[in-house]
C-alpha cells in the first residue's frame, strides 16, 4: 500500500482560508498523488472550529506551535482575541485524521499559525515571519509525522521514494 499523505485542504483548491482564498498548489506530483488516493485533506483551522472567512491570527510575541501547545503562548486574531483553543483542537483533530489514515508525512501550508513547518508570523501582523512552526506541524511532528511545506513537494517525493526502497 502506498504511503498516504496529509495535506492541507487550500493547497487542493480548498477555499478555506481565513481570508476564504485557496492556495491552491499545481504540480504533477500533487496530481499523481491525487489520483492514486493518498492525499488526506484537511484545514485544521476549519476543524477547530473556525467559519471561513474569519480574521486573521499569528502565534504572538513570534512564539511557536509547541508553545501553543503547552501553554505558554498564544494565538491572537488581528482584533486582540485569544483563539489558540480553536488551533490547538484543529491540531488535535488533524493528528486524529492523520493517524486513521496512517498518514507518516504532511504536506501543509507554509506561514500558517496552524500549518507552517519552515516559518511562521511573529505576531505583529506586520508582515514579518520568522523560523518556526505552527500548532498543528508541532503536534503532528511530536507524534512523528514528517511534516513538508508546500515548496518541498520534491522532498516530500525524495522521502518517499527513499522509504519505499
Amino acid at each position: 500500500m502506498l504511503p498516504r499523505i496529509l495535506v492541507s485542504a487550500c493547497l487542493l483548491g480548498h477555499p478555506v482560508r481565513y481570508d476564504g482564498s485557496a492556495k491552491t498548489v499545481a504540480h504533477a506530483l500533487m496530481e499523481q498523488w491525487q489520483r492514486e488516493g493518498r492525499l488526506v485533506p484537511v484545514c485544521p483551522e476549519v476543524s477547530g472550529g473556525f467559519g471561513v472567512p474569519r480574521p486573521p491570527a499569528e502565534i504572538a510575541n513570534a512564539a511557536s506551535g509547541a508553545a501553543v501547545l503547552a501553554g505558554i503562548a498564544h494565538v491572537i486574531d488581528v482584533r486582540g482575541e485569544d483563539v489558540s483553543a480553536y488551533f490547538v483542537e484543529g491540531a488535535r483533530v488533524a493528528l486524529e485524521l492523520a493517524l486513521a489514515h496512517d498518514c507518516r508525512y504532511a504536506l501543509l501550508t507554509d506561514g500558517s499559525p496552524s500549518c507552517g513547518s519552515r516559518a511562521i508570523y511573529d505576531g505583529s501582523f506586520a508582515g514579518r515571519k520568522h523560523a518556526g512552526a505552527g500548532v498543528t506541524t508541532a503536534l503532528l511532528r511530536e507524534h512523528g509525522i514528517e511534516v513538508f511545506a508546500e515548496t518541498e513537494i520534491e522532498a516530500l517525493h525524495a522521502r518517499l521514494t527513499q522509504a519505499s526502497a
